[in-house]
């Protein structure tokens, strides 16, 4: 009861705090978000024995078909699957609560479009949610739930109605009444308690996996003993549901059917908003103090009416719209950039485009603010929930990314503009827009479609949607494949084959000897032989004690040497043989970790049994390759803090034998002086030859070092911790700076046991994914040796060009030839990928300024050429209105030169001239005097000519120019004088 009296006291100062719909109190009574989340939490915590769990980035962790996270179960996923490593912290979770930070727009749950319109639906909010991992279930779910909010939060009970999982004939599932009873039991009423289909309460993860029926809260904001009963889950928005208790005790399989977990669990979510709005006496989320600082500072920023909550066909030229818009995006956009999702051009980044996007045209066109008001708001978000959030750090990185990201828009939208007006001029008469042009500039430049729909509008024309939404599906068609092919084919075992393990006491697989091996005086790695025993395969879902020849399967060992896929780097290839039976290989395609159990993926050549003792082959040059690159992926990491500054934090990586991929935020783009410091640091590091040392330590106390560099991972505990020349326990030691000044690393990977194997490091590559995040692919060893090679033998001919460019020349045709090879250079710097990427740099600059001088050159020529040429014209038509005549001249660039001369030289005179050339095509350029307009036009003149010759032509009204082919030049001659003639 002394816990219960501390968490009331959190929300009641006074003994009257509440401010329900029975006793609605002034703004000042209502409890402040804060408190509100922090009763939540301390209720579970102190009164039900939960652990706290703290949010995790809004960026999915390991989960690539998830473009964001979107519910709190999000990080909990492997515990639901089983997958979650036995030695982690998450296989340890039995009881959580926690506020967990989602983001729902894009994918499967998409509230962006929504977001506006009412006064409920967000891109970001907060879910509050507690969860029991295989403890509580339903009794005990449902009676805390109704204990917070009829007793902690003093909700009146006749406003709440619960929903729960009317069955479904065609799956062979009842009614849930075992629910319905329990709430029965718990005083609701029987009017108040409703059962609904499947639609409505039944939770399903994915298309497989946990799933289960659920039950939901709901409130009735009038209340006063009216019954609501009919209003729930009729998007009525005087009831609205504000939790949802999920059961999970089923398995949604690959053919559709549900099996029974082996394992029950309960996945509970309330969105802080609506749980504020309630207990803050509101009828919509926007006028709690979650959002009203930030509504406040936009009508401050832009002036004009204030938020009056408005909305539908009351909301006049949509400003209260534009308001609930703006103050969401801010929220989600500030809380996505801090924790590393930018504006970008693909998956979440590409989302999170159209959410700047969106925000940025509400406040242009609808609250007319100017331009970078939108970051002008930062302010008042991190005022909201910085604390909290942890935005403070953030602060200044929040307002650059947005105000720049808002200029190349506004950048967008003029470029987007041109392309509409020129497609609406080249378009056959019509009146449907070409969808796939609307649809490239909404994917290329986030033009929104309805934008494009407004302007095409004014002239007649409509968008195409049943083509666009012929094009969206095509599209999400390919990102569910792409995701799905991110996923990978591997064998992967399921729930019930985890728990059949678990159950039966299989131990987890011992992979210890993928650590076990030597470096010898000579330089080479000894890798020590590991035999092992067949406990179970795995074949078609379903464990199994013998698979046939030619059946692919999972083979689980008690104990293995091969690395399985995690931590970024790339799993062990090699083959297994029995004992005894040499000849017959059983080739390892690829190596997987579910739940501590290794599985490695084999197409069985012969019959394979539980029991079989195998030999264990490891490829030794791909492993070895692997650990060269992942030592040095940790040598760049601490070279990029050691350069770039501390701010440099790793968002990801990849390592395979071939290469490596590190990706990193930067506050400003690399330079070419900092790539050559980068690898000047790894190269002094490798010279030296350092010790790699390598120790599993408690997770506790290796978190504890100072310099440590981290991922958004899940650990398991004890934890492998690779320092490189600092031994581990000097680093562990208190107040040590040992890592300030070294790599140290939380990693499983398997590793070098000296730098000086690395010999070389080269970055061949660094691009921004997007504003704030930049990638870089490496090469090592040999590879790295080869790609300087590459870069000096293009430095070579790239300096002899740049002499000979510089001596100059006087003939024309040899300017233009230079001017070639100067064009050759550029692409195959562009395109050759081996090479160090700071000596590209330094060469496509000089290749640049090679380009300008020979173009300056060719420019100079063919001007005095054209003045030669000009000059006999002039004293063979001696001020004639219009000249037309033909001359040898080797480009159109100096056909049209002569004729602008000629022009020049020759005031009122309309010129056009043909120059026949070798390959049979005659050029063509004309040049008609302004007084001659607009009856006289240049391209027209220049198109019937062409036309005669069988060419085409293009230009203005003053100026213009084609091609033909053609043998009879007089009767070109003749025609054009005839044209000119009928327009003078």
């Amino acid at each position: 009861m002394a816990a219960a009296g501390h968490v009331r006291g959190l929300l009641r100062v006074s003994r009257g705090w509440r401010c329900g719909p029975r006793r609605a109190r002034s703004a000042a009574a209502c409890p402040p978000a804060g408190q509100i989340r922090q009763a939540f939490l301390r209720f579970f915590q102190e009164q039900h024995g939960h652990r706290l769990v703290p949010s995790v980035p809004v960026r999915p962790r390991g989960d690539p078909g998830l473009l964001f996270v979107n519910a709190g179960m999000n990080q909990f996923k492997p515990i639901f699957l089983g997958t979650a490593h036995p030695r982690s912290e998450l296989a340890q979770y039995q009881r959580v609560v926690n506020s967990q930070k989602c983001v729902r727009a894009g994918g499967k749950h998409n509230d962006l479009d929504d977001v506006g319109r009412d006064v409920y639906h967000h891109t970001f909010f907060e879910m509050l949610g507690n969860w029991s991992f295989g403890d509580y279930f339903k009794e005990e779910a449902c009676g805390m739930a109704w204990e917070l909010l009829t007793q902690i939060y003093e909700i009146p009970k006749d406003h709440l109605y619960i929903t729960y999982f009317g069955g479904d004939a065609s799956l062979g599932l009842s009614p849930d009444e075992e629910c319905r009873d329990i709430w029965l039991s718990l005083g609701v009423p029987p009017s108040h308690v409703l059962p609904f289909p499947l639609r409505e309460n039944f939770w399903e993860m994915g298309e497989t996996g946990p799933c289960g029926p659920c039950t939901e809260i709901h409130y009735d904001h009038v209340g006063g003993g009216r019954h609501a009963a009919a209003l729930v889950n009729q998007d009525s928005p005087d009831v609205v549901e504000i939790w949802n208790l999920v059961f999970m005790q089923y398995s949604r399989e690959a053919d559709g059917s549900l099996r029974p977990l082996p394992q029950h669990h309960v996945d509970t979510g309330m969105g802080l908003e609506r749980l504020v709005t309630v207990l803050q006496s509101k009828r919509s989320n926007y006028d709690t103090d979650l959002f009203t600082p930030i509504l406040d500072a936009i009508h401050k920023g832009c002036g004009g009416p204030g938020y009056q909550g408005l909305v539908g066909e009351a909301d006049v030229r949509s400003v209260n719209m534009a308001y609930r818009v703006v103050a969401d995006h801010v929220r989600t956009l500030s809380m996505c950039i801090a924790d590393g999702v930018y504006p970008g051009m693909s998956g979440a980044e590409l989302v999170l485009r159209r959410i700047l996007r969106r925000a940025v045209r509400f406040c242009s066109e609808v609250l007319h603010a100017p331009p970078g008001f939108l970051a002008s708001l930062v302010p008042a978000v991190v005022e909201v929930l910085g604390r909290r959030l942890n935005l403070l750090l953030f602060f200044l990185q929040i307002m650059n990314v947005i105000n720049d990201n808002e200029a190349a828009f506004l950048s967008s939208l003029l470029r987007g503009r041109r392309i509409i007006d020129r497609t609406l001029q080249q378009m056959a008469p019509s009146k449907l827009f070409p969808a796939e042009v609307a649809w490239s500039l909404y994917g290329n430049l986030g033009f929104p479609l309805d934008l494009i729909g407004l302007m095409i509008e004014e002239k007649g024309i409509q968008l195409d949607w049943a083509a666009l939404d012929q094009l969206a599906q095509e599209d999400r068609k390919a990102r569910t494949q792409q995701a799905e092919q991110l996923e990978g084919s591997s064998v992967r075992l399921d729930v019930h084959s985890l728990a059949q393990l678990q159950r039966d006491g299989v131990p987890a697989t011992d992979d210890s000897p993928k650590y076990t091996y030597t470096l010898g005086q000579d330089g080479r790695y000894a890798f020590s032989p590991c035999q092992a025993t067949v406990l179970m395969l795995y074949k078609d879902q379903s464990l199994q004690k013998e698979v046939g020849a030619g059946q692919r399967c999972g083979v689980l060992l008690d104990r293995t040497s091969f690395y399985a896929e995690q931590g970024g780097q790339a799993h062990d290839r090699g083959y297994l043989v029995r004992l005894g039976q040499q000849d017959v290989l059983f080739p390892v395609e690829s190596v997987q970790l579910s739940g501590g159990y290794v599985i490695h993926e084999v197409t069985a050549p012969e019959t394979l049994q539980a029991g079989d003792r195998v030999q264990l082959f490891v490829d030794e040059a791909q492993r070895l390759a692997c650990m060269v690159n992942h030592t040095a992926t940790h040598l760049l990491s601490f070279a990029l803090h050691r350069v770039l500054g501390d701010q440099t934090e790793q968002r990801g990586s990849h390592v395979t034998a071939e290469q490596l991929r590190f990706d990193f935020s930067t506050q400003a783009p690399v330079t070419t002086q900092q790539l050559q410091e980068v690898e000047g640091v790894i190269q002094e590091v490798v010279d030296q030859n350092e010790i790699v040392y390598m120790a599993e330590v408690p997770l506790a106390l290796a978190s504890g070092i100072q310099g440590l560099r981290t991922m958004d991972e899940v650990y398991p505990d004890p934890v492998r911790v690779v320092s490189v020349g600092v031994p581990v326990e000097s680093a562990l030691m208190p107040n040590s700076q040992a890592a300030m000044q070294t790599s140290v690393e939380l990693c499983c990977g398997t590793h070098l046991l000296q730098t000086g194997a690395v010999q070389d490091l080269t970055i061949t590559s660094e691009r921004q994914l997007v504003k704030g995040i930049s990638r870089i692919i490496a090469l090592t060893g040999e590879q790295a040796k080869q790609a300087r090679e590459v870069g000096q033998s293009l430095a070579k001919e790239v300096d002899s060009l740049s002499a000979r460019v510089k001596q100059g020349s006087s003939s024309l045709s040899e300017v233009q030839s230079l001017s070639k090879e100067v064009g050759y250079l550029t692409e195959v710097s562009a395109v050759s990928t081996a090479m160090p990427q700071w000596q590209r740099r330094e060469l496509q600059a000089i290749l640049k300024a090679l380009q300008r001088t020979a173009n300056t050159a060719i420019r100079k020529l063919e001007i005095s050429q054209a003045a030669e040429k000009a000059q006999g014209l002039l004293e063979k038509h001696t001020k004639q209105p219009v000249i037309i005549d033909t001359i040898p001249a080797d480009s159109l660039s100096i056909l049209m030169k002569v004729v602008n001369q000629l022009c020049d030289k020759s005031p009122g005179a309309s010129v056009l001239l043909l120059s026949p050339q070798v390959s049979g095509e005659v050029l063509c350029a004309c040049q008609v005097s302004k007084n001659a307009l607009p009856m006289f036009s240049a391209a027209d003149w220049a198109l019937a000519v062409c036309t005669h010759m069988g060419g085409n032509a293009g230009g203005s009204g003053i100026v213009a120019k084609g091609t033909g082919n053609t043998k009879d030049l007089q009767g070109a001659l003749t025609a054009a004088l005839e044209f000119a003639r009928s327009r003078l």
